[in-house]
């Protein structure tokens, strides 16, 4: 689901005392680049890191435009009436350039070490409740005195003040039920880590904060969803954000359009990263633009009648098979309902199949990619002699650990697709047309058989290297990753493509 909001894309860089100079730098690459937002994480307990509100004040002042937060406050050591007031302070100085991400504080040890309160971390979730209530007191400026009786916090008579010079954001770094539902019925967003929770469990933890908003009488799409990001651009492409700027332009467009995620944050100390994260944002700027514009487009022809036939054509599965052995029985797949010939579609609905078949194509010259791959390592292999230097053995080790590595990228990439389809398509294709389910079902079991080609592939490339294998053996195996993909992607266009645009799921 795309819940509308402005994207917005900044950095979460580590606040590392030994070089604050850097630090500061880095901040104002970020704005210079054009990005829009500059996070640094808070852990008082922890002294090779800069105090992050010292450091929010200083990034402040040398910047003009780029909004700080924290990412995420620790509330245990940030007595809630006096963060407030913090918060609010720079807000009023920054020109309404602060945000604050907050947290119950994961590391309860060490914020009893350090003087903070001794909590369960239940009683943690309680005292954020209670925190985030005074607070918006504070920032608040009438009412007369701040009364809020609470198990960890109570405020007899606190004075208001001082109000923010906007209204700011409160974000919760949240990952269980609990706090996700605190999240959907108090936060202004959602701020998680891939790196704890990675897109495929988006969907379930946004479905939490949904029915928490719902049940609270707020509509979901007022919690803005983050996200900071962990990658590479390596350049090889494959598995998520591990690969080139295409490829995380298309995946991070491709969670703002179907999981509702609108901030990215880098984390990452690299300038050349940054940099091209910058290009990253303007990539995914202009993609989400025009599948809105689209939207709206295919809305306007809806209101006046005006659609158009279904003219989006699935992949035929390959006339010639490479492998002797067949996993999938295609005679027995469920089919769907039949394409009614009466039936019109707009562009915008026809867009959502042509996407599908687009990730496919990528996953197809992937699959040619590591076949040639394949070949250039056979080709090296009749080159080097039992006799060879011990520099001739150790290239061409490298080359199958290259080609290993390759696949192993590649094995990532086809798995992130499938669970993504798992834990958010599918279960929507379900609940919209009960006649899909054994379709869908059908397309989930084979799922599980690709991951265990994918694993035949890997066990052939370790056999190659260790000198258990061949390079027969490794052609064999992906001549069955070949059969069974390609097999499974088509059947997947055939039966969905048409469903994707009548039921408007994605």
């Amino acid at each position: 689901m795309d819940y509308g909001h402005e994207l917005v894309f900044g950095t979460f860089l580590t606040p590392a005392v030994d070089n604050p100079a850097r630090v500061i730098a880095l901040a104002q690459l970020t704005e210079q680049v054009g990005l829009d937002l500059v996070t640094f994480q808070d852990h008082p307990y922890q002294p090779r890191l800069m105090d992050a509100w010292t450091l929010l004040s200083v990034v402040a002042a040398q910047t003009q435009r780029v909004k700080v937060a924290t990412n995420v406050a620790n509330l245990p050591l940030r007595q809630p009436v006096v963060l407030a007031r913090s918060v609010a302070t720079l807000d009023l100085i920054s020109g309404g350039r602060v945000e604050l991400g907050l947290g119950a504080g994961g590391f309860l040890d060490a914020v009893t070490a350090n003087a903070g309160p001794q909590l369960t971390t239940g009683q943690s979730i309680t005292a954020l409740e209670e925190a985030i209530a005074i607070m918006r007191e504070v920032w608040t400026p009438e009412g007369g005195g701040i009364r809020l009786p609470g198990k960890h916090y109570t405020v007899a008579g606190a004075k208001r003040g001082p109000q923010p010079a906007h209204d700011v954001e409160i974000w919760l770094g949240a990952y269980k039920p609990r706090m996700l539902a605190v999240t959907g019925r108090l936060a202004d967003g959602w701020l998680p880590s891939s790196a704890y929770a990675g897109p495929d469990q988006l969907a379930e933890m946004n479905k939490i904060i949904d029915e928490a908003a719902v049940a609270a009488g707020r509509d979901p799409a007022s919690v803005r969803r983050l996200y900071n990001l962990s990658g590479r651009f390596d350049g090889r492409g494959g598995g998520f954000l591990q690969g080139p700027e295409e490829l995380w332009i298309d995946q991070l467009a491709e969670l703002t359009l179907g999981e509702g995620m609108s901030t990215y944050i880098l984390g990452s100390d690299d300038p050349d990263d940054i940099r091209r994260f910058a290009e990253v944002a303007a990539g995914v700027r202009e993609a989400v633009e025009a599948a809105r514009s689209g939207e709206a487009v295919a809305r306007a022809e809806v209101a006046v009648g005006t659609t158009g036939s279904f003219t989006v054509v699935p992949t035929p599965p390959p006339a010639v098979r490479r492998s002797a052995v067949q996993l999938l029985d295609e005679s027995d797949r469920p089919t769907g309902p039949a394409l009614d010939p009466e039936r019109t579609y707009t562009p915008y609905q026809l867009s959502s199949g042509q996407h599908l078949i687009d990730v496919h194509d990528h996953l197809r010259a992937e699959l040619e990619q590591i076949r040639d791959l394949v070949e250039q390592v056979a080709a090296g292999s009749i080159g080097v002699g039992q006799a060879r230097s011990h520099i001739n053995t150790m290239t061409m080790r490298q080359n199958n650990w290259t080609l290993g590595t390759y696949c192993e990228s590649y094995c990532r990439l086809v798995t992130t697709h499938h669970s993504l389809e798992d834990a958010s398509l599918f279960p929507h294709l379900r609940r919209a047309d009960p006649a899909l389910v054994p379709v869908v079902d059908r397309l989930q079991e084979e799922h599980h058989v690709i991951h265990d080609v994918l694993e035949g592939v890997d066990k052939a490339l370790v056999a190659l290297v260790d000198g258990s294998g061949s390079i027969d053996g490794l052609r064999a195996a992906v001549d069955l990753l070949d059969d069974t993909l390609l097999s499974h992607l088509s059947y997947e266009e055939r039966e969905l493509v048409e469903p994707l645009a009548r039921l408007g799921v994605i």
